[in-house]
């Protein structure tokens, strides 16, 4: 069976209630899930690859937005880190009954979001990371 991802979503743009608190939160959240790296910071934004937090000046986003996790173990240290962070439950790290070796959890963030990390089994990825520059 394959599964093919990361051709539909382009960014995900999440409109915060208190910056500050989430960027401590996605920190977190990142750093456990080993993708600090990733991670910009200005005193106006959060980014990571796709992701893309600022300030709301109005409404908060509400959204479901999931993880990419190497394995079970660190389902685990997403969950941790994220109640840890400020986070709630919303469905303790277990197997799923979406797909076989479907394995995931699930937290509210600062602002209600549905934030998931979930491990799909053993894979090989087609590629680590897509790489957008100007066409010649």
């Amino acid at each position: 069976m394959e599964i093919h991802r990361g051709r539909l979503v382009d960014h995900i743009h999440l409109r915060a209630h208190d910056l500050a608190a989430s960027k401590r939160f996605y920190r977190a959240v990142l750093q456990s899930l080993d993708k600090a790296g990733a991670i910009q910071e200005t005193d106006d934004h959060f980014s990571a690859d796709e992701l893309w937090i600022d300030q709301a000046e109005g409404v908060v986003s509400h959204v479901h937005l999931a993880f990419r996790a190497k394995d079970q173990a660190a389902v685990k240290a997403f969950y941790e880190a994220a109640l840890a962070a400020g986070g709630t439950d919303n469905g303790a790290p277990g197997e799923r009954k979406y797909h076989p070796g479907y394995y995931a959890a699930f937290v509210l963030d600062l602002d209600g979001n549905n934030i998931e990390a979930v491990y799909h089994g053993p894979f090989v990825a087609s590629a680590e990371s897509v790489v957008i520059k100007p066409a010649e």
